[in-house]
């Protein structure tokens, strides 16, 4: 005798989601929206801070590669210097940096001095935040 198959039937709500997901994955690409449920996350490769404390406590590889990062905080707190420190070692495993530099702090000679490519280094001053977004 065959087993009897179990037909869920969609609701109307169900229907609604489902045409909205679509929607959003076809603007924005498969996976830009997924249901936790999915297990279809994968494990992305990190960028070391160089700073193994600190890596640790953002999940053991750092930086997210080919994921855009904001660093904020009090002035002088070091933010500019913990970029460019991912920025180096980025660029030391082959990869591409961008940085917008939104607080127009950045020293190319301190830069330099942290091993960073300056000649490799893609770099924008916008004037206000909104441009920052749009840029990045």
């Amino acid at each position: 005798m065959a087993k009897s198959k179990k037909v869920v039937e969609e609701t109307p709500e169900q229907r609604i989601l489902d045409n909205t997901v679509g929607q959003i994955e076809k603007a924005f690409g498969k996976g830009s929206i997924m249901r936790l449920s999915d297990n279809s996350f994968e494990a992305i490769p990190g960028i070391s801070t160089g700073a193994l404390s600190l890596d640790l406590a953002m999940g053991g590889s750092g930086f997210p590669r080919g994921r855009i990062i904001e660093l904020f905080g009090p002035e002088s707190s070091g933010k500019t210097t913990l970029a460019l420190h991912v920025v180096a070692n980025a660029q030391r495993s082959g990869g591409i940096a961008a940085f917008i530099d939104a607080e127009h702090a950045l020293d190319p000679t301190w830069a330099k001095r942290l091993g960073v490519n300056l000649e490799d280094l893609l770099v924008s001053q916008p004037s206000h935040g909104e441009e920052a977004l749009q840029i990045a």
